[in-house]
């Protein structure tokens, strides 16, 4: 029976009418997986030649059990956001006699062969291979292994209780940061009790039992809690909810732009995908924390203004790049209104400005770093709004894959409404502001390369109306070719 769940799985994909479009992405995401993977080992298998080297009083498995508490909640944090969990794949299955219990067992076994389990497994085999061969105990490092591959699956099998709920994430992530702050001020080492946990797994072989018991009743948890809903009108179905009215007069200044910039928000608030990207957008905020903080980026002046993009254009880069897919669902029924063109791209427009003029005042903190490191976020800013916004709004006029509002698949690995054009699309919106800054940094100074970045942007504000001009008769020559896209289904 499961040989014939795959079979259906693959035929499904292979008659999409997006085959040829989901398998370009397939094929990308699988050099990715190639490209991290081998990451993996490498680091795998150096990790204790590194560790020998840089701590030689200090036994490597011992260093690494110490931070494994970071490696795991890390491991779930990431899995929250991208792992894509199979449950609506079942549903063509729930309406002929096929005995319930094998589907869920094939559904949960489909969630084991994910990308972050074999990414602990390319991690921690190397590794155990080359304790091995420094002729650590056989079975010692054998179960320490065994113990691992369990605790990583546990992790995979609570990411399927949790996956719904918000408030653990959270919860999640301000431990982590909590453990992270408190090791760097030397407050609290929260390595040393986990340590010695992970340390037991390793000196007390027969320990091993109890990762795989944990892992057994996570199992069990699981498959009763698929089974309960496991019915047509349980909870797979869609809950309808009463529609809340929103007026939102405040945006009545803005004219007849005003409705569609009413129906924008409602759409935000309303479904899951647009409040996913929201959610997303807001974590490019800490974009600067990666580079700001690294002495080798000072040097590198061009990487910071690639970095000030970021910051303030996460809701662009996000949300925008999707413009018009958020309105597949009923664009042929909005192209078919005697309404302008211009009034519905402006509205998307405002809505990218102004996410960029909140994500600079939010950016505000940054000013610790120094006046430098603001005003190159305020040049960035001005980028965003007088040419990245009119690049992403270009790059619409040629997206013409759907999206669903409401699917269950995370922000960052839905590949619903992505397509490989947007890859090229984007391109300029990163390369464009190092280049606008490095030259004149180059042939001039610092304070000349802000002022490039900055005033390329208010240039792009001063021709908004040619530039919209262009780009409504960029969307209308393809407006038919756009509703017949949309209106295809997969």
């Amino acid at each position: 029976m499961i040989k014939q769940f795959i079979g259906l799985e693959w035929k499904q994909f292979k008659r999409s009418s997006y085959f040829q479009k989901g398998l370009a992405i397939k094929i990308l995401m699988f050099l990715g997986v190639l490209y991290f993977g081998g990451i993996a080992v490498f680091l795998g298998g150096i990790a204790y030649f590194a560790l020998k080297k840089m701590l030689p009083e200090q036994d490597p498995i011992t260093v690494v059990n110490n931070f494994l508490i970071f490696w795991f909640m890390a491991d779930l944090l990431l899995r929250f956001f991208m792992q894509q969990l199979p449950v609506m794949n079942v549903k063509p299955y729930m309406v002929i006699p096929v005995n319930r219990p094998t589907i869920i067992h094939y559904l949960l076994g489909r969630t084991s062969i994910h990308f972050f389990n074999f990414l602990s497994l390319l991690m921690f085999l190397p590794f155990s291979v080359v304790l091995i061969v420094q002729d650590y105990p056989v079975i010692n490092v054998i179960c320490w292994f065994i113990a691992m591959l369990s605790i990583t699956l546990v992790l995979n099998f609570t990411n399927f209780l949790i996956n719904k709920s918000n408030s653990v994430f959270y919860s999640l992530l301000t431990v982590l940061a909590s453990f992270v702050a408190l090791k760097m001020y030397n407050i609290f080492d929260v390595t040393i009790y986990f340590g010695q946990a992970f340390n037991a797994l390793y000196n007390m072989p027969y320990l091993v039992l109890l990762p795989i018991a944990l892992l057994v009743v996570i199992y069990k948890l699981n498959f009763n809690y698929v089974k309960s809903d496991f019915y047509l009108d349980g909870a797979i179905s869609q809950k309808i909810k009463e529609a809340d009215g929103l007026e939102l007069n405040f945006l009545n200044r803005f004219g007849k732009t005003s409705t569609f910039l009413k129906n924008d928000i409602k759409l935000i608030m309303r479904n899951a995908r647009p409040k996913q990207v929201m959610m997303m957008s807001f974590m490019f905020l800490f974009y600067g924390l990666v580079f700001y903080t690294q002495q080798t980026y000072k040097d590198m002046p061009a990487v910071l203004a690639f970095a000030s993009i970021f910051i303030t254009g996460g809701f662009l880069l996000s949300f925008g790049q999707l413009v018009p897919s958020w309105d597949s669902e009923y664009y042929k029924m909005l192209m078919s209104q005697n309404i302008p063109y211009r009034q519905y791209l402006e509205s998307k427009w405002y809505l990218m400005v102004f996410a960029v003029f909140v994500s600079f005042i939010l950016a505000t903190p940054y000013l610790y770093f120094g006046v430098d490191i603001y005003l190159m976020i305020l040049a960035g800013a001005f980028f965003n709004i007088g040419v990245n916004s009119f690049i992403t709004l270009l790059g619409g006029a040629l997206n013409r894959v759907p999206v669903e509002l409401n699917t269950k698949a995370k922000a960052f690995s839905n590949t619903n409404g992505f397509n490989p054009t947007q890859l090229l699309i984007g391109l300029p919106k990163m390369l464009l502001p190092m280049l606008l800054f490095y030259v004149p940094y180059k042939l001039i100074n610092f304070n000349a390369g802000l002022l490039v970045l900055g005033l390329s942007g208010v240039l792009g504000f001063v021709f908004k109306n040619a530039i919209f001009n262009l780009i409504e008769r960029l969307y209308q020559k393809g407006k038919y070719k756009t509703i017949a896209a949309f209106s295809e289904k997969k």
